[in-house]
Protein backbone atom coordinates (compact mmCIF):
# COMPACT_ATOMS: atom_id res chain seq x y z
CA UNK A 1 0.00 0.00 0.00
CA UNK A 2 1.16 3.34 -0.69
CA UNK A 3 1.67 6.11 1.77
CA UNK A 4 1.34 10.05 1.08
CA UNK A 5 3.97 12.61 2.71
CA UNK A 6 0.81 13.93 4.59
CA UNK A 7 2.46 17.05 6.11
CA UNK A 8 6.04 14.32 6.64
CA UNK A 9 8.61 16.92 5.25
CA UNK A 10 12.32 16.18 4.40
CA UNK A 11 14.98 17.95 7.21
CA UNK A 12 18.21 16.62 5.17
CA UNK A 13 19.63 15.11 1.91
CA UNK A 14 21.21 11.40 2.20
CA UNK A 15 24.47 12.67 0.98
CA UNK A 16 25.35 15.20 4.23
CA UNK A 17 24.49 13.65 7.01
CA UNK A 18 27.70 13.19 9.09
CA UNK A 19 28.67 12.74 12.90
CA UNK A 20 27.56 16.30 13.17
CA UNK A 21 24.11 14.99 13.49
CA UNK A 22 24.50 12.35 16.13
CA UNK A 23 21.72 12.63 18.04
CA UNK A 24 19.54 14.20 16.14
CA UNK A 25 16.13 12.95 14.90
CA UNK A 26 16.18 13.46 10.77
CA UNK A 27 14.25 12.68 7.93
CA UNK A 28 15.54 11.45 4.70
CA UNK A 29 13.49 10.52 1.26
CA UNK A 30 14.91 8.92 -1.70
CA UNK A 31 15.37 5.34 -3.62
CA UNK A 32 16.62 2.43 -1.98
CA UNK A 33 20.04 2.07 -3.60
CA UNK A 34 20.42 -1.90 -1.71
CA UNK A 35 18.98 -3.10 0.82
CA UNK A 36 20.13 -6.74 3.14
CA UNK A 37 17.64 -8.45 5.33
CA UNK A 38 18.85 -10.40 8.22
CA UNK A 39 15.78 -11.29 9.88
CA UNK A 40 15.38 -9.11 12.51
CA UNK A 41 17.99 -7.18 11.26
CA UNK A 42 17.59 -5.18 8.20
CA UNK A 43 19.86 -2.49 6.63
CA UNK A 44 18.98 0.10 3.38
CA UNK A 45 21.25 1.98 1.39
CA UNK A 46 18.53 5.38 0.46
CA UNK A 47 19.67 7.10 -2.22
CA UNK A 48 19.43 10.68 -3.24
CA UNK A 49 21.32 13.27 -5.00
CA UNK A 50 23.36 14.25 -3.15
CA UNK A 51 24.59 10.77 -1.58
CA UNK A 52 23.63 7.33 0.07
CA UNK A 53 22.79 7.16 3.74
CA UNK A 54 22.41 3.79 5.18
CA UNK A 55 19.07 2.98 7.09
CA UNK A 56 18.98 0.51 10.21
CA UNK A 57 15.62 -1.48 11.49
CA UNK A 58 16.42 -3.74 14.55
CA UNK A 59 14.29 -5.37 16.95
CA UNK A 60 13.92 -2.41 19.04
CA UNK A 61 11.93 -1.21 16.72
CA UNK A 62 8.08 -1.78 16.25
CA UNK A 63 6.96 -4.94 14.71
CA UNK A 64 4.90 -3.64 12.56
CA UNK A 65 7.49 -1.23 10.94
CA UNK A 66 10.10 -4.75 10.62
CA UNK A 67 7.12 -6.56 8.82
CA UNK A 68 6.62 -3.61 6.53
CA UNK A 69 10.63 -3.09 5.84
CA UNK A 70 10.14 -6.66 4.50
CA UNK A 71 8.38 -5.94 1.40
CA UNK A 72 10.35 -3.29 0.41
CA UNK A 73 12.19 -3.86 -2.88
CA UNK A 74 15.18 -2.24 -4.46
CA UNK A 75 14.17 1.38 -6.31
CA UNK A 76 11.45 1.76 -3.90
CA UNK A 77 10.95 5.47 -2.88
CA UNK A 78 10.87 5.99 1.15
CA UNK A 79 10.95 8.48 3.45
CA UNK A 80 12.63 7.52 6.52
CA UNK A 81 12.36 9.63 10.04
CA UNK A 82 14.40 8.24 12.90
CA UNK A 83 18.06 9.18 14.77
CA UNK A 84 21.02 9.22 14.05
CA UNK A 85 23.70 7.20 15.80
CA UNK A 86 27.54 6.42 14.87
CA UNK A 87 28.20 3.46 13.53
CA UNK A 88 31.00 2.57 15.58
CA UNK A 89 34.16 0.20 14.59
CA UNK A 90 31.87 -0.63 11.51
CA UNK A 91 32.66 2.29 9.43
CA UNK A 92 31.90 2.03 5.74
CA UNK A 93 35.20 4.37 4.07
CA UNK A 94 33.79 4.02 0.60
CA UNK A 95 30.77 6.25 1.67
CA UNK A 96 30.88 9.71 2.82
CA UNK A 97 28.23 8.79 5.39
CA UNK A 98 29.78 6.04 6.33
CA UNK A 99 30.19 6.75 10.36
CA UNK A 100 26.81 7.16 10.54
CA UNK A 101 23.51 5.50 10.17
CA UNK A 102 20.04 5.81 11.01
CA UNK A 103 17.67 4.24 13.24
CA UNK A 104 14.82 4.51 11.67
CA UNK A 105 11.64 5.00 13.81
CA UNK A 106 9.03 5.86 10.62
CA UNK A 107 9.32 4.30 7.10
CA UNK A 108 6.43 5.70 4.31
CA UNK A 109 6.59 3.96 1.38
CA UNK A 110 5.55 6.41 -1.27
CA UNK A 111 6.36 4.77 -4.57
CA UNK A 112 7.21 0.66 -5.14
CA UNK A 113 9.50 -0.24 -8.20
CA UNK A 114 9.22 -3.55 -9.91
CA UNK A 115 12.75 -4.82 -10.96
CA UNK A 116 14.89 -2.83 -12.92
CA UNK A 117 16.41 -3.64 -16.52
CA UNK A 118 19.41 -3.91 -15.00
CA UNK A 119 20.88 -3.18 -11.63
CA UNK A 120 21.60 0.30 -10.89
CA UNK A 121 25.17 0.65 -9.30
CA UNK A 122 27.78 2.65 -10.04
CA UNK A 123 29.55 -0.12 -11.70
CA UNK A 124 26.92 -0.87 -13.83
CA UNK A 125 27.33 -3.96 -16.14
CA UNK A 126 24.49 -3.06 -19.01
CA UNK A 127 24.65 -1.87 -22.29
CA UNK A 128 25.22 1.93 -22.97
CA UNK A 129 22.00 0.60 -25.71
CA UNK A 130 19.94 -0.69 -22.44
CA UNK A 131 20.91 2.69 -20.47
CA UNK A 132 19.54 4.66 -22.99
CA UNK A 133 16.28 3.11 -23.39
CA UNK A 134 16.30 3.62 -19.67
CA UNK A 135 18.12 6.60 -19.21
CA UNK A 136 15.96 7.56 -15.71
CA UNK A 137 17.50 4.91 -14.43
CA UNK A 138 20.61 5.02 -15.26
CA UNK A 139 20.47 9.17 -14.17
CA UNK A 140 19.91 7.53 -10.80
CA UNK A 141 23.91 6.95 -10.47
CA UNK A 142 26.45 9.32 -9.16
CA UNK A 143 28.43 8.97 -11.70
CA UNK A 144 25.98 10.73 -14.30
CA UNK A 145 24.40 12.77 -11.55
CA UNK A 146 27.66 14.63 -10.57
CA UNK A 147 28.23 15.02 -13.94
CA UNK A 148 24.73 17.53 -14.59
CA UNK A 149 25.36 18.93 -10.86
CA UNK A 150 29.21 20.51 -12.25
CA UNK A 151 27.23 21.60 -15.29
CA UNK A 152 24.69 23.34 -13.38
CA UNK A 153 27.53 24.78 -11.91
CA UNK A 154 29.72 25.80 -14.49
CA UNK A 155 26.57 27.14 -16.54
CA UNK A 156 26.05 29.37 -13.32
CA UNK A 157 29.86 30.39 -12.86
CA UNK A 158 29.33 31.81 -16.75
CA UNK A 159 25.95 33.78 -15.88
CA UNK A 160 27.50 35.17 -13.03
CA UNK A 161 31.02 36.27 -14.42
CA UNK A 162 29.39 37.74 -17.43
CA UNK A 163 26.34 39.78 -15.22
CA UNK A 164 29.50 41.48 -13.69
CA UNK A 165 30.70 42.52 -16.57
CA UNK A 166 27.44 43.99 -17.77
CA UNK A 167 26.27 41.38 -20.02
CA UNK A 168 22.57 41.19 -20.63
CA UNK A 169 21.10 37.73 -21.12
CA UNK A 170 18.85 37.79 -24.17
CA UNK A 171 16.99 34.97 -25.53
CA UNK A 172 17.58 34.59 -29.65
CA UNK A 173 14.73 33.27 -31.56
CA UNK A 174 14.37 29.08 -31.78
CA UNK A 175 12.63 29.85 -35.13
CA UNK A 176 14.63 31.38 -37.66
CA UNK A 177 15.06 31.64 -41.57
CA UNK A 178 17.53 28.90 -43.32
CA UNK A 179 20.94 30.42 -44.35
CA UNK A 180 22.48 27.62 -45.73
CA UNK A 181 26.47 27.99 -45.40
CA UNK A 182 28.22 25.19 -43.41
CA UNK A 183 26.40 22.73 -41.55
CA UNK A 184 22.93 20.97 -42.58
CA UNK A 185 19.90 22.94 -40.95
CA UNK A 186 16.77 20.87 -39.13
CA UNK A 187 13.93 22.61 -40.73
CA UNK A 188 10.46 23.02 -39.19
CA UNK A 189 7.56 23.41 -41.46
CA UNK A 190 5.19 25.76 -41.30
CA UNK A 191 1.29 25.33 -40.83
CA UNK A 192 0.24 28.49 -42.18
CA UNK A 193 2.72 29.12 -44.40
CA UNK A 194 2.80 26.42 -46.66
CA UNK A 195 5.89 25.45 -48.74
CA UNK A 196 7.81 27.33 -45.84
CA UNK A 197 10.21 26.33 -43.20
CA UNK A 198 11.57 27.67 -40.48
CA UNK A 199 15.27 26.24 -39.65
CA UNK A 200 16.38 26.24 -35.80
CA UNK A 201 19.47 27.72 -34.99
CA UNK A 202 22.72 26.34 -35.71
CA UNK A 203 24.25 29.08 -33.19
CA UNK A 204 22.89 32.89 -32.66
CA UNK A 205 25.20 34.44 -34.91
CA UNK A 206 23.22 37.10 -36.87
CA UNK A 207 20.47 37.82 -34.17
CA UNK A 208 23.69 38.74 -31.56
CA UNK A 209 25.17 41.00 -34.43
CA UNK A 210 22.10 42.82 -34.69
CA UNK A 211 21.74 42.99 -31.18
CA UNK A 212 24.92 45.10 -31.31
CA UNK A 213 23.62 47.03 -34.19
CA UNK A 214 20.36 47.13 -31.85
CA UNK A 215 22.71 49.18 -29.45
CA UNK A 216 22.74 46.40 -26.67
CA UNK A 217 26.33 46.82 -25.88
CA UNK A 218 27.12 43.44 -24.47
CA UNK A 219 25.00 40.27 -24.92
CA UNK A 220 25.16 36.67 -23.37
CA UNK A 221 22.85 33.47 -23.85
CA UNK A 222 23.24 29.71 -22.73
CA UNK A 223 21.61 29.29 -26.27
CA UNK A 224 20.68 25.97 -27.55
CA UNK A 225 21.99 25.12 -31.25
CA UNK A 226 20.97 22.77 -33.42
CA UNK A 227 22.94 21.11 -36.32
CA UNK A 228 21.87 17.92 -39.01
CA UNK A 229 25.51 16.47 -39.14
CA UNK A 230 26.89 12.68 -37.93
CA UNK A 231 27.61 12.27 -34.52
CA UNK A 232 30.52 11.45 -32.99
CA UNK A 233 32.11 11.22 -29.06
CA UNK A 234 32.15 14.66 -29.03
CA UNK A 235 29.16 15.95 -30.88
CA UNK A 236 25.59 15.77 -30.24
CA UNK A 237 22.61 17.17 -32.96
CA UNK A 238 21.56 19.71 -30.38
CA UNK A 239 24.10 21.09 -27.91
CA UNK A 240 24.57 23.92 -25.47
CA UNK A 241 26.53 26.94 -26.55
CA UNK A 242 27.57 29.95 -23.65
CA UNK A 243 27.71 32.61 -26.71
CA UNK A 244 28.57 36.07 -26.21
CA UNK A 245 29.22 39.10 -27.90
CA UNK A 246 30.35 42.78 -27.24
CA UNK A 247 30.62 46.20 -28.70
CA UNK A 248 33.52 48.30 -29.48
CA UNK A 249 36.21 45.61 -29.30
CA UNK A 250 39.30 44.17 -31.24
CA UNK A 251 40.50 40.94 -30.75
CA UNK A 252 43.46 40.35 -28.38
CA UNK A 253 42.30 43.90 -25.83
CA UNK A 254 38.57 42.68 -24.66
CA UNK A 255 36.79 39.36 -26.58
CA UNK A 256 39.70 37.21 -25.94
CA UNK A 257 40.57 38.57 -22.10
CA UNK A 258 37.18 38.22 -21.32
CA UNK A 259 36.73 35.02 -22.69
CA UNK A 260 40.23 33.81 -20.46
CA UNK A 261 38.49 35.43 -17.36
CA UNK A 262 35.33 32.97 -17.80
CA UNK A 263 37.39 29.73 -18.41
CA UNK A 264 39.42 31.25 -15.02
CA UNK A 265 36.39 31.52 -12.67
CA UNK A 266 35.08 27.91 -14.19
CA UNK A 267 38.54 26.29 -13.18
CA UNK A 268 38.49 27.94 -10.06
CA UNK A 269 35.14 27.51 -9.00
CA UNK A 270 34.69 23.89 -10.03
CA UNK A 271 38.00 22.25 -9.85
CA UNK A 272 39.77 24.74 -7.13
CA UNK A 273 42.53 25.22 -9.74
CA UNK A 274 44.21 28.68 -11.00
CA UNK A 275 45.04 28.66 -14.83
CA UNK A 276 48.78 30.41 -15.75
CA UNK A 277 48.36 34.02 -15.85
CA UNK A 278 49.42 34.13 -19.76
CA UNK A 279 47.65 31.71 -22.07
CA UNK A 280 49.57 30.90 -25.20
CA UNK A 281 48.68 32.24 -28.52
CA UNK A 282 49.67 29.92 -31.46
CA UNK A 283 49.00 31.03 -35.09
CA UNK A 284 47.16 28.92 -36.96
CA UNK A 285 50.13 27.91 -39.16
CA UNK A 286 52.30 26.96 -36.79
CA UNK A 287 49.91 24.94 -35.20
CA UNK A 288 49.06 23.02 -38.31
CA UNK A 289 53.07 22.44 -39.05
CA UNK A 290 53.87 21.36 -35.72
CA UNK A 291 51.28 19.48 -34.70
CA UNK A 292 49.08 18.93 -37.60
CA UNK A 293 45.87 20.66 -36.23
CA UNK A 294 43.97 23.55 -35.43
CA UNK A 295 43.15 22.46 -32.16
CA UNK A 296 46.43 21.03 -30.71
CA UNK A 297 47.19 18.77 -27.85
CA UNK A 298 50.75 19.95 -26.77
CA UNK A 299 50.86 17.80 -23.67
CA UNK A 300 53.07 15.60 -25.43
CA UNK A 301 55.29 15.67 -28.15
CA UNK A 302 55.84 13.95 -31.73
CA UNK A 303 55.36 16.94 -33.18
CA UNK A 304 55.44 16.83 -37.33
CA UNK A 305 58.32 16.87 -39.15
CA UNK A 306 58.72 17.99 -42.56
CA UNK A 307 60.64 16.20 -45.10
CA UNK A 308 59.82 17.33 -48.25
CA UNK A 309 63.06 19.47 -48.79
CA UNK A 310 65.47 16.30 -48.05
CA UNK A 311 63.35 13.97 -50.21
CA UNK A 312 63.07 16.14 -53.12
CA UNK A 313 64.03 14.22 -56.22
CA UNK A 314 64.72 10.94 -54.28
CA UNK A 315 63.12 9.17 -57.36
CA UNK A 316 60.90 7.27 -54.82
CA UNK A 317 57.63 7.33 -56.93
CA UNK A 318 55.57 7.65 -53.60
CA UNK A 319 57.63 11.05 -52.69
CA UNK A 320 58.16 12.59 -55.94
CA UNK A 321 54.48 12.66 -57.19
CA UNK A 322 53.01 14.07 -53.81
CA UNK A 323 55.85 16.89 -54.12
CA UNK A 324 54.79 16.91 -58.11
CA UNK A 325 51.27 17.92 -56.59
CA UNK A 326 52.16 20.08 -54.40
CA UNK A 327 51.72 18.14 -51.41
CA UNK A 328 54.65 17.81 -49.07
CA UNK A 329 56.04 14.56 -47.16
CA UNK A 330 56.11 14.46 -43.09
CA UNK A 331 56.83 12.12 -40.41
CA UNK A 332 56.26 11.69 -36.79
CA UNK A 333 58.49 10.05 -34.38
CA UNK A 334 57.20 7.91 -31.83
CA UNK A 335 59.84 7.97 -29.27
CA UNK A 336 60.56 4.67 -27.28
CA UNK A 337 57.54 3.05 -28.54
CA UNK A 338 59.19 -0.02 -30.77
CA UNK A 339 58.79 -2.01 -27.10
CA UNK A 340 55.52 -1.48 -27.17
CA UNK A 341 54.06 -1.58 -30.58
CA UNK A 342 54.49 -5.38 -32.39
CA UNK A 343 54.27 -4.93 -36.46
CA UNK A 344 49.83 -5.66 -36.24
CA UNK A 345 50.08 -2.42 -34.26
CA UNK A 346 52.33 -0.42 -36.78
CA UNK A 347 49.80 -2.27 -39.95
CA UNK A 348 46.48 -1.07 -37.69
CA UNK A 349 48.08 2.68 -37.74
CA UNK A 350 48.00 2.41 -41.70
CA UNK A 351 44.28 1.50 -41.39
CA UNK A 352 43.95 4.21 -38.87
CA UNK A 353 44.62 6.92 -41.07
CA UNK A 354 42.67 5.52 -44.33
CA UNK A 355 40.17 7.08 -42.38
CA UNK A 356 41.31 10.94 -42.97
CA UNK A 357 42.07 10.23 -46.33
CA UNK A 358 45.78 8.89 -46.48
CA UNK A 359 46.44 6.53 -49.24
CA UNK A 360 48.91 4.70 -46.73
CA UNK A 361 51.54 4.90 -44.03
CA UNK A 362 54.97 4.39 -44.40
CA UNK A 363 56.74 3.33 -41.54
CA UNK A 364 60.47 2.81 -40.16
CA UNK A 365 61.85 0.52 -36.79
CA UNK A 366 64.83 0.96 -35.44
CA UNK A 367 65.53 -2.06 -33.49
CA UNK A 368 68.96 -2.95 -32.27
CA UNK A 369 69.94 -5.27 -35.07
CA UNK A 370 68.79 -2.63 -37.71
CA UNK A 371 66.15 -0.93 -39.06
CA UNK A 372 62.91 -2.64 -40.93
CA UNK A 373 61.30 0.09 -43.32
CA UNK A 374 59.79 -0.53 -46.61
CA UNK A 375 60.05 3.21 -47.21
CA UNK A 376 63.46 4.12 -46.16
CA UNK A 377 65.19 1.72 -48.52
CA UNK A 378 64.25 3.36 -51.60
CA UNK A 379 66.48 6.50 -50.16
CA UNK A 380 70.09 6.77 -51.21
CA UNK A 381 72.04 6.75 -47.60
CA UNK A 382 72.63 9.92 -47.22
CA UNK A 383 69.09 11.07 -47.60
CA UNK A 384 67.92 8.34 -45.66
CA UNK A 385 70.64 9.56 -42.50
CA UNK A 386 69.13 13.21 -43.13
CA UNK A 387 65.51 11.69 -42.32
CA UNK A 388 66.77 10.15 -39.34
CA UNK A 389 68.99 12.85 -37.67
CA UNK A 390 66.20 15.46 -38.71
CA UNK A 391 63.34 12.82 -37.09
CA UNK A 392 65.73 12.71 -33.86
CA UNK A 393 65.74 9.18 -34.57
CA UNK A 394 67.24 6.38 -32.11
CA UNK A 395 67.08 2.85 -31.66
CA UNK A 396 63.36 1.95 -29.93
CA UNK A 397 61.89 4.19 -32.13
CA UNK A 398 59.56 3.90 -34.90
CA UNK A 399 59.06 6.26 -37.25
CA UNK A 400 56.03 6.80 -39.46
CA UNK A 401 55.59 8.93 -42.88
CA UNK A 402 53.02 10.73 -44.97
CA UNK A 403 53.04 11.52 -48.55
CA UNK A 404 50.14 13.15 -49.86
CA UNK A 405 48.00 17.03 -50.52
CA UNK A 406 49.23 18.95 -47.06
CA UNK A 407 45.02 18.54 -45.62
CA UNK A 408 45.58 14.86 -45.97
CA UNK A 409 49.24 14.76 -44.30
CA UNK A 410 47.94 17.28 -41.28
CA UNK A 411 44.65 15.24 -41.02
CA UNK A 412 46.52 11.52 -41.16
CA UNK A 413 49.52 12.38 -38.89
CA UNK A 414 48.11 15.07 -36.67
CA UNK A 415 45.33 12.47 -35.49
CA UNK A 416 47.52 9.36 -35.51
CA UNK A 417 50.30 11.40 -32.81
CA UNK A 418 46.60 11.91 -30.10
CA UNK A 419 45.83 8.28 -31.13
CA UNK A 420 49.09 7.27 -30.13
CA UNK A 421 49.30 9.06 -27.41
CA UNK A 422 46.17 8.29 -25.57
CA UNK A 423 46.86 4.36 -26.64
CA UNK A 424 49.98 4.22 -25.30
CA UNK A 425 49.39 6.71 -22.33
CA UNK A 426 51.94 9.62 -23.32
CA UNK A 427 50.78 12.11 -21.20
CA UNK A 428 49.24 12.84 -17.64
CA UNK A 429 45.65 12.90 -18.21
CA UNK A 430 45.24 15.03 -14.90
CA UNK A 431 47.42 18.19 -16.61
CA UNK A 432 45.18 20.53 -18.16
CA UNK A 433 46.41 22.15 -21.43
CA UNK A 434 45.31 25.36 -22.81
CA UNK A 435 46.15 27.29 -25.26
CA UNK A 436 44.60 30.09 -28.17
CA UNK A 437 44.96 29.38 -32.08
CA UNK A 438 45.08 32.73 -33.79
CA UNK A 439 45.89 34.45 -36.95
CA UNK A 440 43.26 31.67 -39.32
CA UNK A 441 43.11 31.54 -42.56
CA UNK A 442 39.77 33.71 -43.92
CA UNK A 443 39.30 31.52 -47.02
CA UNK A 444 39.68 28.30 -48.38
CA UNK A 445 39.11 26.68 -51.61
CA UNK A 446 36.32 24.22 -52.40
CA UNK A 447 37.54 22.60 -55.61
CA UNK A 448 34.45 20.27 -56.09
CA UNK A 449 32.51 23.56 -55.30
CA UNK A 450 34.89 25.82 -57.41
CA UNK A 451 35.18 28.64 -55.25
CA UNK A 452 35.80 30.29 -51.92
CA UNK A 453 34.76 28.91 -48.37
CA UNK A 454 34.72 30.75 -45.33
CA UNK A 455 36.89 28.77 -42.86
CA UNK A 456 34.50 30.67 -40.28
CA UNK A 457 31.60 31.83 -41.57
CA UNK A 458 30.89 34.90 -43.98
CA UNK A 459 30.50 37.49 -40.72
CA UNK A 460 34.17 37.27 -39.84
CA UNK A 461 36.69 40.02 -40.45
CA UNK A 462 39.83 40.26 -42.31
CA UNK A 463 43.05 41.18 -40.54
CA UNK A 464 42.98 44.74 -41.29
CA UNK A 465 46.41 44.66 -42.36
CA UNK A 466 45.82 41.96 -44.86
CA UNK A 467 42.64 43.91 -46.11
CA UNK A 468 44.85 44.66 -49.75
CA UNK A 469 45.43 41.18 -50.21
CA UNK A 470 41.60 40.34 -51.23
CA UNK A 471 42.24 41.45 -54.45
CA UNK A 472 45.41 40.17 -55.21
CA UNK A 473 45.63 36.66 -53.14
CA UNK A 474 42.29 36.05 -50.91
CA UNK A 475 44.07 33.04 -49.50
CA UNK A 476 46.72 34.61 -48.09
CA UNK A 477 44.31 36.70 -45.84
CA UNK A 478 44.10 35.92 -42.39
CA UNK A 479 40.64 36.14 -39.68
CA UNK A 480 40.62 38.05 -36.90
CA UNK A 481 39.49 34.84 -35.73
CA UNK A 482 40.51 33.07 -32.41
CA UNK A 483 39.67 29.72 -30.92
CA UNK A 484 40.52 28.73 -27.34
CA UNK A 485 41.59 25.04 -27.06
CA UNK A 486 42.06 22.92 -24.27
CA UNK A 487 43.84 19.42 -24.00
CA UNK A 488 43.32 18.81 -28.02
CA UNK A 489 39.75 19.78 -28.10
CA UNK A 490 38.52 23.19 -29.28
CA UNK A 491 36.50 24.28 -26.16
CA UNK A 492 35.19 27.89 -27.91
CA UNK A 493 35.85 29.73 -30.81
CA UNK A 494 34.86 33.44 -32.19
CA UNK A 495 36.23 36.07 -34.32
CA UNK A 496 35.76 40.21 -34.99
CA UNK A 497 32.72 40.61 -37.49
CA UNK A 498 32.81 42.79 -40.00
CA UNK A 499 31.02 46.26 -39.75
CA UNK A 500 32.01 47.89 -43.11
CA UNK A 501 28.66 47.39 -44.99
CA UNK A 502 31.13 47.52 -48.46
CA UNK A 503 33.38 44.60 -46.85
CA UNK A 504 30.74 42.56 -45.63
CA UNK A 505 29.42 42.48 -49.29
CA UNK A 506 32.83 42.18 -50.44
CA UNK A 507 32.76 38.86 -48.78
CA UNK A 508 29.81 37.68 -50.09
CA UNK A 509 31.15 38.19 -53.48
CA UNK A 510 34.33 36.17 -52.55
CA UNK A 511 31.92 33.46 -52.05
CA UNK A 512 30.45 33.69 -54.86
CA UNK A 513 27.11 34.69 -53.86
CA UNK A 514 24.93 36.27 -56.51
CA UNK A 515 22.87 39.66 -55.44
CA UNK A 516 20.04 37.31 -56.01
CA UNK A 517 21.46 34.81 -53.10
CA UNK A 518 22.35 37.87 -50.70
CA UNK A 519 19.01 39.03 -50.79
CA UNK A 520 17.28 35.85 -50.84
CA UNK A 521 19.38 34.80 -47.63
CA UNK A 522 21.00 37.36 -45.71
CA UNK A 523 18.85 40.58 -46.97
CA UNK A 524 17.25 41.23 -44.08
CA UNK A 525 20.99 41.68 -42.62
CA UNK A 526 22.35 43.72 -45.01
CA UNK A 527 19.50 46.23 -44.76
CA UNK A 528 20.48 46.71 -41.24
CA UNK A 529 24.23 47.77 -42.14
CA UNK A 530 22.95 50.52 -43.51
CA UNK A 531 21.64 52.00 -40.43
CA UNK A 532 25.59 52.49 -38.56
CA UNK A 533 26.83 49.81 -37.24
CA UNK A 534 29.42 49.04 -33.96
CA UNK A 535 32.86 47.41 -34.26
CA UNK A 536 31.93 44.33 -32.53
CA UNK A 537 33.32 40.70 -31.60
CA UNK A 538 32.09 37.92 -30.13
CA UNK A 539 32.56 34.60 -29.41
CA UNK A 540 30.96 31.02 -28.03
CA UNK A 541 32.02 28.42 -25.56
CA UNK A 542 30.76 24.90 -25.89
CA UNK A 543 29.12 24.14 -22.76
CA UNK A 544 28.72 20.12 -23.40
CA UNK A 545 32.17 19.95 -23.51
CA UNK A 546 33.21 21.76 -21.67
CA UNK A 547 31.73 20.00 -19.02
CA UNK A 548 33.24 17.14 -20.28
CA UNK A 549 36.92 18.80 -19.69
CA UNK A 550 35.95 19.71 -16.21
CA UNK A 551 34.65 16.35 -15.31
CA UNK A 552 37.03 14.23 -16.98
CA UNK A 553 34.52 12.53 -19.63
CA UNK A 554 35.37 11.68 -23.33
CA UNK A 555 31.80 10.63 -23.89
CA UNK A 556 29.41 13.81 -24.85
CA UNK A 557 26.33 11.64 -23.69
CA UNK A 558 27.72 11.37 -19.98
CA UNK A 559 27.34 15.38 -19.60
CA UNK A 560 23.42 15.41 -21.41
CA UNK A 561 20.56 14.40 -19.57
CA UNK A 562 18.58 13.65 -22.53
CA UNK A 563 21.13 12.74 -25.50
CA UNK A 564 20.94 11.32 -28.57
CA UNK A 565 22.96 8.32 -30.19
CA UNK A 566 24.92 7.96 -33.22
CA UNK A 567 22.25 7.93 -35.91
CA UNK A 568 20.56 10.98 -33.88
CA UNK A 569 17.81 8.76 -32.57
CA UNK A 570 16.86 8.61 -29.09
CA UNK A 571 16.48 5.05 -27.63
CA UNK A 572 14.34 6.48 -24.69
CA UNK A 573 11.32 8.15 -26.54
CA UNK A 574 11.68 6.20 -29.86
CA UNK A 575 12.44 9.75 -31.62
CA UNK A 576 12.11 10.68 -34.64
CA UNK A 577 8.98 8.72 -35.21
CA UNK A 578 5.95 8.82 -37.74
CA UNK A 579 3.09 10.86 -37.11
CA UNK A 580 -0.31 11.45 -38.30
CA UNK A 581 -1.17 11.85 -41.96
CA UNK A 582 -3.49 14.52 -40.61
CA UNK A 583 -0.61 16.31 -39.19
CA UNK A 584 1.17 15.98 -42.41
CA UNK A 585 -1.80 17.08 -44.02
CA UNK A 586 -2.05 20.24 -42.44
CA UNK A 587 1.45 20.96 -43.17
CA UNK A 588 0.68 20.26 -46.66
CA UNK A 589 3.26 17.65 -46.67
CA UNK A 590 3.63 14.24 -48.03
CA UNK A 591 6.60 11.53 -47.49
CA UNK A 592 7.67 10.10 -50.35
CA UNK A 593 10.62 6.90 -50.91
CA UNK A 594 13.85 7.91 -50.86
CA UNK A 595 16.82 5.70 -52.38
CA UNK A 596 19.75 5.77 -50.33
Amino acid sequence: MIDYLQGTQRTHMCGTIGAQQIGESVTVMGFVAKYRNLGNLMFLDLRDVSGVVQIALDDTCDRALLDKAQTIRNEYVLAVSGVVRSRGGNVNVTMATGAIEIAAQQIKILSEADVTPFVVTEDVKASENLRLTYRYLDLRRNYLQSKLVMRDKITRVARNYLADLGFLEIETPFFGKSTPEGARDYLVPSRVHHGSFYALPQSPQLYKQLLMIAGMDRYYQVAKCFRDEDLRANRQPEFTQIDLEMSYVEQDEQVMEIAEGLIRAVFRACLDMEIDEKIRRIPYAEAMRRWGSDKPDTRFGMELCDLTQIVRGSGFVVFDNAIAAGGSVRAINAKGLLSKMTRKDVDACGEFVKSYGAKGLGFAMLREDGITSPILKNLDEQRKQAVLQALDAQVGDVLFFVADANKVVFDALGALRCHLADKYALYDKSKYDFLWVVDFPLLEYDAEEGRYVAVHHPFTSPKVEDIPLLDTDPLAVRANAYDFVINGQEAGGGSIRIHDVKMQEKMFGLLGMSEEEIRSRFGFFVDAFRYGVPPHGGLAFGLDRLVMTVTGTDNIKDVIAFPKVQNASCLMTGAPAPVELKQLGELAIACVDRED
